[in-house]
């Protein structure tokens, strides 16, 4: 994960998403200056955000599109849009649980705990499934769904009142998230979201060959033939 978040971008897309991410500082420093705290709080919120798909090896494509709808998201809350535009939140929930869910799924497969979508085993030796893609990243969606929500009541409740927390909007805002991150469990099950370097996995084949063995052979020097061969060379 480290070797993918130093990689240097490569091609005009990957420059754009770094762009996005420098535009999501600037965004803080922006809504410090102009806007209020709480709101230079939110944008801060999504800096970490913006910077998982370079960890995870994400494709340009995806890379550009996560961080497009986590600022949208943010500015969204900034400019009020959620209370001046009634529809805004539907479209925002669905869109960004959707890759938030998908994206949290290619981390866990980046630190091992589950299968790589590109088909690739994980460590014990379990592959990508269709069905695993949707579950799995509609669990995520419906679980970052309740956390955005408590996040949300805890603003309300100990930092501003002013931050709209009501009970039918709570449940809508999960429900329809639920729908978004099962929409971006199909997309994670037919289109590769990741960089294929990034998902290889390190084989022993692929040791072996880095070391400069073929792979399967052994060095004779501590290996049973070797010892016999030294046996009979005396």
């Amino acid at each position: 994960m480290i070797e993918n978040f130093l990689r240097r971008p490569h091609g005009g897309s990957e420059y754009v998403a770094d762009a996005l991410r420098v535009i999501g500082l600037v965004s803080v420093i922006v809504a410090a200056a102009f806007f209020q705290a709480t709101d230079a709080g939110v944008l801060a919120f999504l800096l970490p955000g913006l910077l998982l798909p370079r960890f995870v090896g994400a494709r340009p494509a995806f890379d550009i599109v996560f961080c497009v709808l986590l600022l949208v998201a943010g500015w969204s809350n900034v400019l009020d849009l959620y209370t001046s535009v009634r529809w805004w939140d539907i479209p925002v929930h669905i869109a960004c649980t959707g890759v938030i869910a998908a994206m949290v799924y290619l981390l866990l497969a980046q630190v091992g705990v589950l299968a790589h979508p590109a088909g690739h085993p994980s460590p014990d030796g379990t592959r990508f499934t269709l069905a695993t893609g949707i579950v799995l990243t509609t669990a995520f969606g419906l679980a970052v769904s309740a956390l955005w929500e408590m996040v949300e009541w805890f603003g309300h409740a100990f930092i501003s009142s002013a931050i709209f927390v009501e009970y039918n909007d709570t449940i809508g805002d999960m429900a329809v998230g639920a729908l978004g991150a099962l929409a971006a469990g199909v997309v994670l099950s037919l289109v590769p979201l990741e960089r294929a370097a990034a998902s290889a996995p390190v084989t022993a084949a692929g040791q072996a060959a880095a070391a400069g063995q073929a792979p399967g052979s052994q060095s004779s020097i501590g290996s049973p033939s070797g010892s016999r061969m030294r046996a009979k060379r005396q």
